[in-house]
């Protein structure tokens, strides 16, 4: 396991914490959103916030639920480097100042790349098979919240 750089806020599940970096990263790709505006990240079941100008269909909901689980599938290392502050072009909007000029930055294969204090799995053969439980959208505050599981460790 990767340990924190500094003790996190939250006390993260690290097969969560690393799915949440892959959800995060597939909505930016899938539908153009920024990282989730909000989390709660647990053992045994999550949500993300996300601002988006519509809600997400059943058929949308499932393709991303997919190609979530296809990143999980390649089996990616999950590593760590560190940046100065100063020097990295990642937004470090959600980053502790305590967190010091140098900054970690985990990375999910080639595939994300996020500044981060959490714990993480070494490789996302670790994470299992990621759900979506439910999906719902405020339309006055563009927020669509998705509620997810992993069901490595808990039967559906």
């Amino acid at each position: 396991m990767l340990e924190p750089l500094n003790t996190p806020k939250k006390d993260y599940y690290s097969p969560s914490h690393t799915a949440e970096h892959i959800l995060n990263q597939t909505m930016i790709r899938m539908f153009g959103t920024n990282r989730s505006v909000s989390n709660h990240i647990e053992k045994k079941k999550s949500k993300c916030d996300y601002l988006i100008d519509r809600d997400l269909s059943k058929a949308e909901l499932e393709a991303l639920e997919n190609e979530v689980n296809i990143i999980i599938s390649q089996r990616l290392d999950v590593t760590e480097c560190f940046v100065k502050r100063d020097e990295t072009t990642l937004d470090l909007s959600k980053l502790p100042q305590e967190a010091g000029d140098l900054v970690r930055v985990i990375s999910v294969g080639d595939y994300d790349h996020c500044p981060c204090i959490g714990e993480h799995v070494e490789n996302t053969s670790e994470i299992g098979t990621f759900k979506i439980i439910s999906s719902e959208y405020n339309s006055q505050s563009q927020i669509l919240r998705i509620r997810w599981k992993l069901s490595f460790f808990y039967s559906e």
